[in-house]
C-alpha cells in the first residue's frame, strides 16, 4: 500500500472522517499540489472537507465519497513513489476513473488495498496515464489488438495516446518502424502543387502527430528517426501498393478518407505490426455525396476478431474544461437539428 497508514472516525458532526498518513513529506507535498491545488480539486469534485498538515491529511465527508478520495490518493501517491509527476490533469483524470463503474475490460484493474492501476505508456523520456475509463481501454486495446479504431471528438487524447504508443513500442524494439498518414484533403491530395519536399508538403497536415512524438522522445532523436526513414511521414494518396511489415501505422483525420482509400488502406497491415485509425465524425470534410470511409469500415468491421473500436465521448476531452462543454454544446445543437428534420 503506499499509503503509510489510516484511521477512521466520526467526527464532531456525526459525518465520517478519515485521516492518511504518507510516509514521505515531500511526495506528500507533491500529491497536495502547490497550495494543495490538487486538494482542492479532490473536494470540489467529490463534495468533501480536507485539512493537510504535513504528511497527514483529514478527509471529513460522506463514506462513499472518503473511499474514493483513499483510492484517488492513494493511487497518485503510488505514481510519485515510481518517480513520475503528479499534475492536475492526472488529478481530474484519477477522479474520472474512480467515478466509473464497469467491467475489467473497460476499466482499470482494482488491486489490493483499493489502489486504481491505470493503463500506462511508457518512453524514456516520459510516461502517460489513462486518465478517463475509455483511454485505459484504448490504451489495452492497442496493447491487445492488431487494429485499433479510435473515434470521437477533439480532444479525448485518441490521436496523442496512438503516437505514445507507437514511440513506446519503437524505443522497446518492438517494432522497426512508425508509419505516419493522414488524408490531406484541404489540398485535394495534390501535394505536388505544394512547395518544398514531400516532408515540407505534409508538414502542416500531420503536425499534431509531431507534436506528440516530440512528448515523448527527445527532439534530436526525432529528427535522426525521421532523417533514416524509422519514423516515416506518408500522405495516404501514397500507400496504395505497399505492404506495411514490423510496423506501427497510424492514421490520423480517418474520416476524411474515402470507402476506397479506407480499403486500400486497411489491406496494407503487414506481418508484426499495429495499425491504429483514429477520427472524429463530426468533422467530415469530404465533398457532398461521398461515403466517409472511417464510418463504412467501423459499421462493416464491428465485431471482426482481432480489431477494436474505442468510442469516445464528450465525457473524455481531457483539455481545458471549456473545451469539453463547447463539444457538449455542438453536440446538443446537431441534435436539435436532426430532430427538427425529421
Amino acid at each position: 500500500m503506499a499509503v503509510a497508514g489510516t484511521r477512521s472516525r466520526r467526527d464532531r458532526s456525526g459525518g465520517d472522517e478519515i485521516e492518511l498518513v504518507f510516509d514521505d513529506n515531500r511526495l506528500a507535498s507533491a500529491l497536495f499540489g502547490e497550495f494543495d491545488q490538487h486538494l482542492a480539486l479532490i473536494e470540489r469534485k467529490l463534495g468533501l472537507e480536507a485539512v493537510a498538515r504535513g504528511n497527514v491529511l483529514t478527509l471529513r465527508g460522506e463514506a462513499d465519497a472518503l473511499s474514493q478520495a483513499r483510492t484517488i490518493l492513494d493511487s497518485l501517491y503510488q505514481r510519485l513513489l515510481e518517480g513520475h509527476e503528479v499534475h492536475q490533469g492526472d488529478v481530474e483524470g484519477a477522479i474520472r476513473m474512480a467515478d466509473s463503474p464497469g467491467a475489467q475490460w473497460s476499466l482499470p484493474s482494482i488491486e489490493a488495498g483499493s489502489r486504481m492501476q491505470f493503463a500506462q505508456i511508457g518512453t524514456r523520456k516520459r510516461s502517460v496515464t489513462a486518465r478517463t475509463p475509455r483511454q485505459d481501454v484504448y490504451i489495452r486495446a492497442m496493447d491487445r489488438c492488431e487494429l485499433i479504431f479510435g473515434i470521437g471528438p477533439a480532444g479525448t487524447g485518441k490521436t496523442y495516446l496512438a503516437v505514445a504508443f507507437a514511440a513506446a513500442l519503437l524505443e522497446r524494439g518492438d517494432i522497426e518502424r512508425v508509419i505516419l498518414s493522414r488524408p490531406a484533403v484541404e489540398a485535394g491530395e495534390r501535394l505536388g502543387f505544394l512547395p518544398g519536399d514531400m516532408r515540407e508538403k505534409v508538414d502542416p497536415y500531420l503536425r499534431p502527430l509531431y507534436d506528440a512524438l516530440y512528448d515523448m522522445m527527445a527532439a534530436d532523436k526525432v529528427e535522426r528517426l525521421l532523417a533514416s526513414g524509422t519514423i516515416e511521414i506518408a500522405p495516404l494518396a501514397f500507400m496504395r501498393g505497399r505492404t506495411l511489415a514490423h510496423a506501427a501505422v497510424i492514421l490520423d483525420e480517418a474520416q476524411n478518407t474515402t470507402a476506397m482509400q479506407m480499403k486500400m488502406f486497411l489491406t496494407r497491415l503487414g506481418e508484426g505490426s499495429k495499425m491504429i485509425v483514429t477520427g472524429d465524425p463530426s468533422q467530415i470534410d469530404l465533398k457532398e455525396g461521398e461515403i466517409s470511409g472511417l464510418m463504412e469500415a467501423t459499421r462493416i468491421l464491428g465485431g471482426v476478431e482481432g480489431i477494436e473500436i474505442v468510442r469516445f465521448k464528450a465525457e473524455d476531452v481531457v483539455r481545458h474544461p471549456l473545451v469539453q462543454r463547447i463539444v457538449d454544446a455542438y453536440e446538443n445543437e446537431g441534435g436539435a437539428i436532426a430532430k427538427s428534420e425529421l
